[in-house]
C-alpha cells in the first residue's frame, strides 16, 4: 500500500470497545507485519499488549504466541 506524504502515524490507546486517539494520524502499523492499517479499517487489536493487527489471522497467530 502506498502512503502519501500527508499521511502520518497515529498513536492510539486500545480499549475493549474501541480505541482512543492520543496523537492524530491516518494509520497505525501492524505489530506483526509492519504494514500500515488505515484507522477506518482497523478492526483487530490487543488491549493487553496495546498492539494493532492487520487481519484476524495475524491477530490470532500473535496472541497464541504471547499468551
Amino acid at each position: 500500500m502506498l502512503m502519501s506524504s500527508s499521511e502520518r502515524l497515529a498513536v492510539l490507546r486500545y480499549e475493549a470497545n474501541g480505541f482512543r486517539v492520543i496523537a492524530p494520524g491516518t494509520h497505525v502499523k501492524c505489530a506483526v507485519t509492519g504494514e500500515p492499517i488505515q484507522l477506518e479499517v482497523l478492526r483487530y487489536w490487543s488491549v493487553e499488549h496495546q498492539e494493532a493487527y492487520a487481519t484476524c489471522t495475524v491477530a490470532t497467530k500473535r496472541l497464541a504466541e504471547v499468551d
